[in-house]
């Protein structure tokens, strides 16, 4: 169902989050109007679907969806003219892990005028209900009950994110809202409660990606397979139970594969390439093996110190996010884990492999992998603490002997 918004007088109660798209060739750039009007023949289509990264520690997270609104402008208010809606009717409760290794969840299409949107809005409907079927936005961590999430009223008006999706006349521009549930579920402290932080990117739909196995004997729950470039994961999934995993989505390029698991050493393939088809690693004959490794916590917290008369205050920055990564010996760096802190305590806690990271390079799916063991990069990581408004902070963490480090990260006024 489409509609196009009118200005102003809508009395809004549903959550809004805005993703925008940073990618500028999502589909072929055509000119031309905007807004949801237009003839039959300026006019292209809009699909969209969902899909998830893995989540940490959670046996199901639900989000659900109302409608995905877009507009031409970046800076559009929500009154404001030019808003074209595609309303999911009933309402869509969706459980993100189920949209893992490829799997999508379609919302529907919607015509639109040809040209260039600069804005989507994903609306989640308000929370109601006390029974795990009937809350609209709800968390149930690893064995435990179903939690209502719930948002910082500075969240109500949308996470803004860069973004330029052309929609070309007579044709289909297809968008995946990728949305990262375990960068996007923060814990509240102490208080049993959880609140929805929406980190959600938008990508190109094309056939393009990355496949392959790891042995079932990996334990495939705690298992993350994520296709990275210079450090940065671009997309990340788990293998399913024969350990085929899938990355799709992927520009063409050069890739490096990271693979994770509980009580393993860290798998690394590089020179993985992607062209115009999905590149396949191997099959399950060459299934990937991980040797096993102990494990060992990076924590710590991240603080705000400010002056109060002749003493000093300290309070947890509940804004920053942490990323742990490895420098492997002749590269690449490659990231290990990334989240927010604590929304209360401004804490973090990274769970990593003490033991040798393995590393090998691909050739082709007919030669197999021969992994070499990285010794001198063993259990050492380097922890960022990033905030809005402040410079990144990196220190390193060493835990190749087996015992927990601490790292903590303060920032002054």
């Amino acid at each position: 169902m489409t509609a196009a918004r009118p200005a102003a007088g809508r009395t809004v109660t549903a959550w809004r989050w805005i993703a925008m798209l940073g990618c500028a060739a999502l589909v072929t750039a055509c000119g031309g109007g905007g807004g949801g009007g237009g003839t039959a023949a300026s006019q292209g289509t809009l699909r969209v679907a969902l899909t998830d990264a893995p989540a940490c520690g959670y046996d199901h997270v639900w989000v659900t969806i109302e409608k995905v609104s877009v507009h031409q402008s970046s800076s559009a208010a929500e009154a404001d003219a030019g808003w074209t809606d595609l309303t999911l009717s009933p309402a869509r409760r969706v459980d993100l892990l189920t949209l893992t290794n490829g799997v999508l969840e379609e919302l529907g299409s919607t015509p639109l005028a040809a040209g260039r949107y600069s804005q989507i809005r994903l609306v989640l409907a308000g929370n109601s209900g006390t029974g795990s079927t009937s809350v609209a936005n709800a968390v149930q961590p690893t064995g435990g009950p179903v939690i209502p999430l719930s948002t910082p009223s500075a969240q109500q008006s949308g996470l803004k994110l860069q973004a330029h999706v052309d929609v070309a006349a007579g044709q289909v521009a297809d968008v995946v809202l990728d949305f990262d549930a375990c960068k996007s579920i923060v814990k509240a402290g102490n208080s049993g409660n959880y609140i929805l932080k929406p980190v959600i990117s938008v990508v190109p739909r094309v056939v393009t990606g990355l496949q392959g196995f790891v042995t079932t004997t990996l334990a495939l729950g705690s298992t993350t397979v994520s296709a990275q470039q210079d450090g940065v994961t671009l997309r990340t999934t788990v293998p399913d139970a024969t350990g085929r995993f899938s990355i799709p989505y992927l520009a063409t390029g050069t890739y490096t594969l990271v693979i994770a698991s509980e009580g393993r050493a860290t798998g690394v393939i590089t020179n993985l390439p992607v062209g115009t088809s999905s590149t396949a690693i191997n099959g399950t004959a060459t299934a990937i093996v991980l040797p096993a490794s102990s494990m060992a916590d990076v924590t710590g917290t991240v603080s705000l110190v400010s002056t109060s008369g002749s003493g000093t205050v300290t309070t947890a920055l509940t804004d920053a996010v942490v990323s742990a990564s490895q420098a492997l010996t002749g590269g690449p760096t490659i990231l290990l884990s990334g989240q927010p802190v604590d929304s209360t305590l401004g804490t973090y806690r990274f769970h990593l492999p003490t033991g040798a990271p393995v590393k090998a390079a691909y050739t082709s799916p007919a030669v197999p992998l021969t992994f070499v063991a990285d010794t001198a990069a063993a259990g050492k990581y380097s922890i960022k603490a990033e905030a809005p408004g402040r410079a990144a902070q990196t220190k390193p963490a060493d835990i190749s002997t087996g015992v927990s480090a601490t790292v903590n990260f303060s920032y002054g006024p």
